[in-house]
């Protein structure tokens, strides 16, 4: 039984950072014209900092994988051949692919650079497998749609072919993610297949009857919403230690799009429940769920993993579009002055309540003994952090591993699994 890789979206530097620092084995990142979910907002991965980006996760002795997973028509080879010298020297450790005419594309500039095959490109059995290795892949990201039977059986009818799962993330209601939804109320403004996904799966709809205009009617499953096709979040920690009896060689996040705080605890998370999965393949993990709780989500699910199949009928998010997170991200920690933390806030606190923190070697609970306003010692103390500012805050603790430190609430709420 091998320990399989832990490989984490990068959306933006910083969460490249963070993801490695917490734990990550390798990241996953794209640029906006060529992958299916790129960032729109933050400090952007494009092709000017690329290879920026690439050489920060190999300076922390990491792998960075490029995902160049559109399907591409010809205006897209076009113009991925006019900047492929960027991408060349870049050095990414791997292309993320679904378009043979991509591969073609690559292979002639980049012959020696290894190739994972998209799981857009709906790999589900042992032959399409051996397809793709002969075609020069060496990893294969499976479909979705597969249960850990079917992994298990293509790891053994293809040992020495590197395969990847989805294990934890947002999953798309079409097959594999090929998805026309999108493209068509949008449309074709949102193309879901070129990464501009609208996640049309995620709107509340109501039913209008052609006769009787203007008269809209709930589409309801009993009381449960107007979501119908919205699916839960995929979660498979609980089931780390079947996943290497699989054979499975690297575990992959969803989340590109996700916040900080996800990343770094979804990250931390996985990397401390593989590593003790690994050394106590039998172990209860519930207590590794429990954290997952304290991240967004739309309720978690098993997907067709455990099944023979068929996707399970509670797999579905029938009252919610947005994930909704168990514990609320305050703040950050940049730096420290003397006894004080500077931090950055994302949501309000105040002093002498129970706050819990979280670093890459640390989880403990403390309390804001002072909360002073602006990044200087001398500035007024406050009875709480709003939103959105830079402050110096005693905690009655130390956080020593707090240059990647965040802080969130304490506990778990909006807890429906």
């Amino acid at each position: 039984m091998i320990k399989p890789e832990l490989l984490m979206p990068a959306g933006n530097l910083e969460k490249l950072e963070y993801a490695i620092n917490y734990g990550a084995d390798a990241v996953y990142l794209g640029v906006v014209d060529f992958s299916l979910r790129a960032m729109r907002k933050g400090e952007l991965i494009t092709l000017e900092n690329l290879k920026q980006a690439i050489d920060l996760a190999h300076s922390l002795g990491k792998k960075a994988y490029l995902t160049l997973n559109i399907f591409a028509f010809n205006r897209d080879i076009k113009l991925l051949e006019s900047c492929i010298d960027r991408i060349v020297d870049a050095n990414p450790d791997a292309l993320i692919i679904s378009d043979v005419g991509i591969i073609q594309l690559v292979r002639r500039y980049m012959p020696n650079t290894p190739i994972h095959i998209s799981t857009q490109a709906n790999t589900l059995n042992y032959e399409a497998v051996k397809f793709w290795q002969d075609f020069g892949a060496t990893r294969a990201i499976l479909a979705r749609e597969l249960s850990l039977k079917d992994v298990a059986e293509i790891k053994k009818n293809v040992p020495d072919m590197e395969l990847e799962v989805f294990v934890h993330g947002a999953q798309c209601v079409s097959f594999s993610g090929r998805c026309l939804i999108s493209d068509y109320m949008t449309n074709g403004e949102r193309k879901a297949n070129q990464g501009n996904c609208s996640q049309s799966c995620r709107w509340s709809y109501k039913l209008l009857e052609e006769t009787r205009p203007g008269e809209y009617y709930e589409i309801e499953e009993t009381q449960r919403g107007t979501h119908i096709m919205s699916t839960k979040d995929l979660c498979l920690v609980q089931h780390l230690g079947k996943m290497m009896e699989a054979g499975i060689d690297s575990l992959k996040i969803e989340g590109r799009t996700k916040s900080l705080y996800y990343v770094s605890a979804v990250t931390k998370t996985y990397r401390e429940a593989i590593d003790f999965a690994y050394e106590n393949p039998n172990a209860d993990l519930t207590p590794y769920f429990e954290e997952l709780l304290k991240v967004g989500n739309r309720g978690y699910t098993t997907g067709f993993y455990l099944g023979d199949g068929e996707y399970p009928s509670d797999g579905y998010s029938y009252n919610i579009s947005k994930g909704l997170a168990g514990s609320d991200f305050l703040c950050e920690v940049w730096d420290k002055i003397g006894d004080y933390y500077k931090v950055k806030t994302k949501n309000k606190f105040f002093i002498n309540t129970d706050l819990e923190v979280i670093s890459p070697s640390e989880k403990f609970v403390v309390q804001a003994l002072e909360i002073k306003k602006g990044v200087n010692i001398d500035g007024e103390n406050l009875e709480c952090a709003n939103t959105n500012d830079e402050l110096l805050v005693k905690f009655d603790k130390d956080i020593v591993d707090y240059k990647y430190a965040i802080v969130r609430t304490v506990g778990i709420k909006n807890n429906d699994n």
